[in-house]
């Protein structure tokens, strides 16, 4: 089995999870662009606002700097996701959302569950 050299984790910015979530609120905030305007502040505020708050919390608790807290705030994050995921699944089934767009945002957030899943497993003591 190949070894990849790992470098240390100094910062939240160092995290997958983090750099994984950031990228799927990037992608929320370009597919809700082309969402009705009379969904602003219904379905597009909302998807970005759960996509948003995964890596937030990613970062806040890897600050609180205690275990027990940075799981409490991984497992936000990961409700976080699945409230996303749920917002996105309502676009489809609404019209607003499909095609690769769709396709793209299931892949990123089917991966960052993942990701979360194991940072998750390795806090458990």
């Amino acid at each position: 089995m190949e070894h990849s050299e790992r470098k240390p984790v100094r910062s939240y910015r160092d995290l997958i999870a983090w750099q994984k979530a950031m990228s799927l609120a990037e992608q929320a905030y370009q597919v809700t662009r082309g969402f009705p305007d009379d969904e602003r502040f219904g379905l597009t505020a909302q998807m970005r606002r759960a996509a948003v708050s995964v890596p937030s919390n990613i970062a806040e608790g890897f600050g609180r700097a205690r275990k027990p807290e940075f799981k409490r705030f991984l497992e936000i994050a990961r409700g976080s996701l699945f409230e996303f995921q749920t917002q996105a699944e309502l676009a489809r089934r609404l019209g607003l959302l499909g095609g690769p767009g769709l396709t793209s945002l299931r892949g990123a957030a089917h991966e960052l569950d993942a990701v979360l899943a194991g940072l998750l497993r390795s806090q458990r003591t």
